[in-house]
C-alpha cells in the first residue's frame, strides 16, 4: 500500500511539473521578429501556444543581417543552450545587396557554431523581389539550395511565397507580413520543427 501511494505521489508530481521537451532557437530578422504587431501576436509566440511541450526563444532582430546573426549567436547560444536552431536570415542582405558569397559564408558560420553547440539546424529559405534582377535574384536563391547539400540540412521553402501575393496578409509596407498573416506563417513552420524535434 505505502508503496503503491508513493508511486502515486511522484506521478502525481511528475504530471504537474511542466516539461520542456526541446529549447528551440529562432534566429531571424523581422519577419520572426514580430515587427508592426506585439510580440505575442507573432507566428513565434504561436507557436509556443501550439507546442507548449517545447521552449521557444525568439532571437530574431528587426533589420537583421546574416553578419548580425553571426555576431550575436555565440551569446545566444551560451545562454540559451537550444536543441534546434531555426535561422530566418538573409532578406536583408539582399535588400541591401550583399554579395551572395557574402551570404553563403555568413550562413555556413551559423550553422557550424549552432552545431558545433550541440544543435540540430533548420535554414529557412529567403528570396529577394524580382527588381533586383534575375542573374542576382538566381544566385541568391541558389544559396540556400547549396547550402542545404553541403552543409546536409533542411531547407524550409520561403513562407512569404504563400503570403506575398496577398495584400489583406500584408502590411502597408508591401514587404512585412500583418497580423492575420502570422497563423498561416506557424501552420508553415510547425510540422518541419515537429518534424526536427522528433529525429
Amino acid at each position: 500500500m505505502a508503496k503503491t501511494l508513493g508511486a502515486f505521489i511522484l506521478l502525481s508530481v511528475f504530471l504537474a511539473t511542466p516539461v520542456h521537451a526541446a529549447k528551440v532557437l529562432i534566429l531571424g530578422d523581422s519577419l520572426g521578429a514580430s515587427y508592426g504587431m506585439a510580440e505575442h501576436q507573432g507566428w513565434v509566440a504561436m507557436l509556443q501556444k501550439n507546442l507548449p511541450e517545447h521552449q521557444f526563444i525568439n532571437g530574431s532582430v528587426s533589420g537583421e543581417t546574416t553578419a548580425g546573426g553571426l555576431r550575436r549567436l555565440p551569446a545566444l547560444l551560451d545562454s540559451a543552450s537550444p536543441d534546434l536552431v531555426v535561422v530566418e536570415l538573409g532578406g536583408n542582405d539582399g535588400l541591401r545587396g550583399f554579395p551572395p558569397a557574402q551570404l553563403e559564408n555568413n550562413l555556413i558560420q551559423i550553422i557550424t557554431l549552432a552545431q558545433n553547440s550541440g544543435a540540430k539546424v533548420l535554414l529557412t529559405e529567403i528570396m529577394v523581389p524580382p527588381n533586383y534582377g534575375p542573374r542576382y535574384t538566381q544566385k541568391f536563391t541558389q544559396v540556400y539550395q547549396d547550402i542545404s547539400k553541403t552543409q546536409n540540412i533542411e531547407l524550409i521553402p520561403f513562407f512569404m511565397q504563400e503570403i506575398a501575393p496577398y495584400p489583406e496578409l500584408m502590411q502597408r509596407d508591401g514587404i512585412h507580413p500583418n497580423e492575420k498573416a502570422q497563423t498561416k506563417i506557424a501552420a508553415w513552420m510547425q510540422p518541419w520543427i515537429e518534424n526536427a524535434l522528433s529525429q
